[in-house]
């Protein structure tokens, strides 16, 4: 059902106030898509006229106005709600949650009725409703109390950052169950989170589950903006569907600086994909390339149909409890288009089930799916890496192995001569290793390389960090990654050995001569 003075209390409340930062003194004219929130969060009731909606989710691109909108309807419930309620800013840094109790104070100074009676305690980040005994009260995952909160209303600022649950669930877990109503506002913007598994990337799931209709909750009203994956991201039409406030709050002309920036740098794509069209890419200061060009490359051939193809094979190797990784690289070649690879990983069982609760990495899963290998014992084994090797002679015709120095000649010594003489130094500095990683993302870019579906594969690449010097040179940093990155090194020496060894097309081979007369 809908209550219309409900729905408009909230509204004529806001557009009384005025706005803060940028914009700061100007009347606080609720934009459509604002006032379409507001209608139906507020407006919408239950059969005891009380809000249907106990949370609001709204993900949306930066400078689009959401927190000051949270603000506005934290003040709305300081001012307007029955008496004794708590209202608590969130974030996953106090400095955050601070930015929305800041423009409250702001809205309160700016209005000679609310700074009348209104008691703002800038030492302790709190507002105070003396009329009600209502206040607002500043809080971040880094320090807050498990005792005496009762909260009435919730806004939760920037949910993808929060890298732990521990307040998210104290704040949702019972905490409104005193409360006729209570309240959580949960404003974001996408998140950087390759393997899914921070509280803001299983929100923002159950959200879009919702929104589509796949998990029923009617007490969630969720709103997302965004450009979908496969969107032409420098179309302006989905600029305008992913940013609401587009040609208000921001500049058209702003967003095309932007997408020009994009076009000429990698990193600077990623930025423009997440901030300005809320996409949940892994971002260049984090990591190398975006999961969405791993996701975009899977092939649609079976690895059988590689069986007697000439590959190079990258080797990352270890002996601790780390992963090892052989990866066989086919460039194109008779009955193959484009280059294809693939993986094969393995990772010592000891320990593994603690890592496995530890770090959230379902290593016993992709070792049931046939993903990952599993060694006996607290290290990897050289024996099975070498029985894999011979495997791999004798399914591909492999020109060469292409690994790091580290325990490389080990390795061969384990081999029969004819298969260590085909082993390939790959030196792991900028120099070594640029090379590789430039013609990768040349063909992840132009879409002329290939892989299997390969949970492995995806969270390895999702991981990498790198360095780069101011001649763009670059490498992945294993001490710096999220987590293992050895599949995707082993590919990347696949790749530098391949751009060494194998052997130039001569372009009249590929499209004839050509007269001049």
């Amino acid at each position: 059902m809908l209550d219309k003075r409900r729905a408009t209390e909230p509204i004529e409340f806001i557009q009384n106030l005025r706005l803060v930062g940028d914009f700061t003194g100007q009347p606080f004219i609720l934009q459509p898509w604002q006032q379409e929130v507001i209608w139906n969060l507020y407006g919408t009731v239950d059969d005891n006229n009380r809000r249907q909606y106990r949370y609001l989710y709204l993900e949306i691109p930066k400078k689009n106005g959401k927190t000051p909108l949270a603000a506005a309807l934290g003040l709305y419930h300081l001012v307007c709600d029955g008496p004794g309620g708590e209202i608590y800013c969130a974030a996953a840094e106090r400095k955050q949650a601070g930015q929305t109790y800041s423009y409250m104070k702001s809205m309160i100074e700016q209005d000679e009725y609310l700074s009348s009676f209104l008691r703002v305690v800038d030492s302790q980040k709190e507002i105070h409703n003396p009329v009600t005994g209502t206040f607002v009260r500043v809080i971040s995952a880094e320090a807050y109390s498990k005792h005496g909160m009762a909260p009435s209303v919730v806004i939760i600022d920037e949910l993808h950052a929060h890298q732990k649950r521990d307040l998210w669930d104290y704040l949702t877990f019972g905490s409104g169950s005193a409360r006729k109503e209570p309240l959580w506002i949960v404003i974001t913007t996408a998140g950087d989170d390759p393997d899914k598994k921070t509280i803001g990337w299983e929100i923002h799931d159950k959200a879009r589950k919702i929104k589509d209709g796949e998990q029923i909750d009617p007490t969630w009203y969720v709103k997302i903006y965004g450009a979908p994956e496969d969107a032409d991201i420098y179309d302006e039409k989905v600029w305008y569907d992913a940013n609401p406030s587009l040609g208000v709050a921001i500049e058209i002309e702003e967003v095309r600086r932007e997408a020009l920036a994009a076009r000429n740098s990698e990193s600077v794509e990623k930025l423009f994909r997440w901030l300005r069209l809320n996409q949940w890419v892994q971002l260049k200061r984090l990591g190398w390339l975006p999961l969405t060009l791993w996701d975009k490359t899977i092939g649609k051939w079976n690895p059988a149909d590689m069986l007697g193809k000439y590959c190079y094979v990258g080797i990352d190797l270890s002996t601790n409890n780390a992963m090892t990784a052989a990866d066989p690289l086919f460039p194109p070649q008779d009955g193959i288009k484009d280059w294809r690879y693939m993986i094969n990983a393995w990772v010592p069982d000891e320990n593994m089930k603690e890592r496995v609760s530890r770090d959230h990495v379902p290593y016993d899963k992709w070792a049931k799916n046939k993903h990952l290998n599993v060694t006996p014992g607290k290290v990897i084994d050289f024996a099975i890496i070498k029985n894999r090797i011979e495997l791999l002679e004798r399914e591909y015709r492999v020109k060469y192995y292409c690994g790091d120095p580290w325990h490389l000649e080990v390795l061969r010594q384990l081999l029969p001569r004819e298969i260590g003489d085909k082993f390939v130094v790959i030196s792991q500095t900028m120099a070594g290793m640029s090379p590789g990683m430039h013609e990768l993302e040349r063909l992840y870019m132009a879409g002329e390389i290939s892989h299997p579906d390969n949970p492995v594969d995806r969270w390895s690449f999702g991981n990498v960090v790198i360095a780069t010097d101011g001649n763009e040179n670059k490498k992945p940093m294993k001490n710096k990654s999220i987590d293992r990155i050895d599949p995707t090194v082993a590919l990347i020496n696949a790749m530098a050995g391949a751009i060494q060894l194998e052997p130039k097309t001569n372009v009249y081979e590929e499209r004839g001569m050509t007269s001049l007369l």
